[in-house]
């Protein structure tokens, strides 16, 4: 192997044709492809329960209940934050699952598994949204479709701090990565409490459920896990 295939996809100087021979490698590699076409089935399943459930937690949606620190702080309007920050976070995650076609399982299973618990805590118990939280605004078609995703009643434990903390654990080896994906879900956390949309238990809790559910993915997934630590050529991003 060549000594640029170690660099950085970001400063090859052909990262196209580089990106070309990691997913022929891989490709040829016996059930890669197989892992791949039953990770991305398994985590749309995922993310369809995770709506099914939102919509049942936001039809029985009771009574708000006070909040240490919701109670004590002004509501913001973060709803472009909220929105537009998780769907920067998927891109970021979506450029490096392209990157590199061994991410792909590993990162796909742990994100369902992530999804599939969530949805079973979430249609657990009902309590109602903190009464001034912070509206969406979005009124295109689209929107609409991002406002229902986004903004239901779904509220124990919160998916924007979770996942982008799940993304960290996964990336671990990887510092620059992993210091990304904790500042975004620091950030995200900041979010949901200033604009009231998630009470702080929601948001305390993910960081504990999110780790738990790491190790369940590596208990579950070995394979995947192994393809995704193990360098090809000590390959980089």
């Amino acid at each position: 192997m060549s000594d640029e295939t170690r660099i950085p996809i970001y400063h090859h100087s052909r990262p196209h044709a580089e990106v070309w021979r990691r997913y022929k490698v891989y490709g040829a590699r016996p059930g890669f492809a197989l892992s791949i076409v039953a990770s991305i089935g398994l985590f749309f399943a995922s993310i369809v329960t995770n709506y099914v459930a939102s919509s049942y937690a936001t039809k029985k949606a009771s009574n708000f209940v006070e909040d240490i620190i919701l109670s004590n702080t002004p509501v913001y309007n973060v709803d472009g934050f909220f929105v537009y920050g998780a769907l920067a976070i998927i891109g970021f995650v979506f450029l490096l699952c392209v990157a590199h076609p061994k991410r792909i399982p590993f990162v796909l299973y742990s994100l369902a598994l992530f999804y599939f618990i969530r949805a079973c805590f979430i249609v657990l118990t009902h309590i109602g949204p903190f009464p001034d939280q912070t509206e969406a605004d979005l009124t295109s078609s689209i929107g609409i479709f991002v406002s229902q995703f986004f903004f239901g009643d779904d509220l124990f434990f919160s998916g924007h701090t979770g996942a982008p903390f799940l993304m960290a654990l996964v990336f671990w080896r990887e510092i620059i990565l992993r210091y990304i994906f904790i500042l975004a879900s620091v950030l995200m956390a900041a979010v949901v409490l200033l604009g009231h949309l998630h009470y702080s238990i929601d948001v305390a809790s993910a960081y504990f459920i999110t780790f738990a559910v790491y190790h369940l993915a590596m208990w579950l997934f070995p394979s995947a896990q192994d393809s995704f630590i193990r360098d090809e050529i000590q390959d980089p991003i």
